[in-house]
């Protein structure tokens, strides 16, 4: 279901760095670029509601790993930390994508 994120977000003007990054500290589905920002996507999938919604499941334990995996990230490639970076959630219910822009905020 990445590359099915993938591909959408590349005809939603996202450029693609990186797939797949693990540390660990934690893993980052996606990592692109857009509009002058660093992107750290997370993909989530369900076949359907009856466990919830799959943006449901980036829950705040989940948003601490990415966000330091993304600090790690960003510290291994020589990105300053005063690169504009945001969260952005690709949640895929069936056959349906939607994606969440900027779907939360650094964590400590």
């Amino acid at each position: 279901y990445e590359e099915i994120a993938a591909v959408y977000l590349k005809s939603e003007g996202y450029e693609m760095i990186q797939h797949n990054f693990q540390c660990k500290l934690g893993e980052i589905d996606i990592i692109a670029r857009k509009d002058g920002y660093l992107r750290f996507i997370e993909v989530k999938y369900r076949s359907n509601k009856r466990s919830g919604f799959p943006q449901e499941a980036v829950n705040y334990q989940k948003q601490r790993k990415i966000c330091k995996a993304a600090s790690y990230y960003m510290m291994k490639n020589r990105y300053s930390m005063d690169t504009p970076c945001c969260f952005d959630v690709v949640a895929i219910l069936e056959n349906e994508i939607q994606l969440f822009e900027n779907a939360f905020e650094y964590c400590d």
